[in-house]
């Protein structure tokens, strides 16, 4: 029997594929999920029970968090990457970890077929299909949700006649919960207009009238305290402040972008810590670095969350990219002070040895201690001298 290794996360749609490619194809299953921080021990035991009682032949736990910080979200931190401003690309950079840890799976295996349960319709199935291609070439990839045309109630159908018991209720939303936000999408997300409902949200709003203040601490533009406690790994920050922002429904929207396959696409998410960090990140960034370091680090990030969107991981030029976000990050050490709200928060402000807005050099709109009056108008005639000449030249002509 020919073993086929399924990227499972206990959904829907992979599990679908673990009972169409057991009984339609008569594959030996092998199923893979990678945890890149949407399941806690509990749930991944059930995950695992709910593929064994599949007929998967083995399933396995790969534990990616620390990873996925440490190649992925770090650089998307330095980078303040929010793809369309909106979006923290919280499904586009786990699925590319969980790519290549199936991919080494599957080595492992020595497999000749890999599954994945992505649609005909999103960006998933690029990522998936491409870094199988550069990593395991010559392994065949089965899809068959794609391949099919399958809608979710198809599957629901399909899964119901073959006696398989979840819940198709909370199945009627597609869910992906990872250390960077979670996803959601359903009927409301497939056209223009339309807003999920509140019983969609995975992290239900419980600090209804509470207010409160939240102090991240950054060290070379890496997160090393949350209200003074002290971390092992920023993925453990990362989940602190996830665990407080999200009770107050901050970092909810919905992300409207273009495809890779061209086209237009909705799409829900709960995001409280990224949003929460990217903000704070940003404002310490303002305050401690210069102009121009700003400017080529907004376009260069802005370039590579594109191309990590777009499944590009394993092009050379992000790891160039990387480490110019690296070395951007010398002098981006402080706190952060946040004040959060219901549904929202605010940067109250920034305390850091490495403020550039420092009273030694004068207060902006009041006084200056660094030069005089006379040293402006000097400068102010010498930094508009070109433009001076040009329309002097410009309206001398027309005489």
């Amino acid at each position: 029997m020919e073993k086929v290794v399924v990227g499972f996360s206990g959904g829907l749609d992979t599990t679908y594929c673990v009972k169409y490619l057991t009984l339609e194809k008569g594959l030996e299953v092998h199923s893979v999920i990678v945890n890149t921080g949407g399941f806690s021990e509990e749930e991944l035991k059930k995950v695992a029970a709910h593929a064994y009682a599949l007929g998967v032949k083995t399933h396995t736990t790969v534990d990616a968090v620390q990873g996925y910080y440490d190649s992925i979200i770090k650089y998307l931190i330095y980078g303040n990457v929010l793809k369309n401003n909106t979006y923290p690309l919280s499904v586009s950079a786990e699925r590319l970890s969980q790519a290549l840890h199936i991919a080494e799976h599957v080595k492992k295996l020595d497999a000749k077929l890999v599954a994945h349960g992505s649609t005909g319709a999103g960006n998933d199935q690029v990522r998936f299909d491409m870094i199988f291609n550069i990593m395991i070439p010559g392994v065949e990839i089965l899809t068959p949700i794609r391949d099919l045309q399958l809608s979710r109630e198809a599957e629901i159908t399909y899964l119901k006649e073959k006696g398989v018991e979840m819940n198709f209720e909370k199945a009627a939303y597609s869910i992906n919960k990872g250390l960077w936000g979670t996803s959601v999408g359903g009927k409301e997300t497939l056209n223009s207009k339309g807003m999920l409902p509140e019983s969609a949200w995975p992290t239900q709003m419980t600090k209804e009238g509470a207010s409160e203040e939240m102090v991240i601490g950054f060290a070379q533009g890496e997160i090393n305290k949350v209200n003074g406690q002290s971390f092992a790994h920023p993925t453990e920050a990362i989940q602190y402040i996830q665990s407080i922002a999200g009770a107050y429904g901050i970092g909810r929207d919905i992300h409207v972008g273009d495809t890779i396959i061209g086209i237009k696409g909705r799409v829900g998410f709960e995001a409280a810590a990224p949003m929460v960090i990217l903000k704070a990140h940003h404002a310490l960034e303002k305050h401690v670095l210069t102009k121009w370091q700003l400017s080529w680090k907004d376009q260069l990030a802005q370039f590579y969350g594109n191309w990590l969107h777009e499944g590009q991981i394993l092009d050379p030029v992000m790891r160039d990219i990387e480490a110019y976000l690296t070395n951007s990050q010398q002098q981006v050490t402080g706190d952060v002070f946040i004040q959060l709200n219901p549904y929202r928060f605010q940067i109250i402000g920034i305390e850091s040895a490495n403020d550039l807005m420092s009273a030694k050099f004068g207060k902006y709109g009041e006084m200056n201690t660094g030069w005089t009056g006379a040293d402006v108008r000097g400068f102010t005639k010498i930094f508009g001298n070109q433009t001076a000449i040009f329309h002097h030249i410009k309206e001398a002509n027309k005489k």
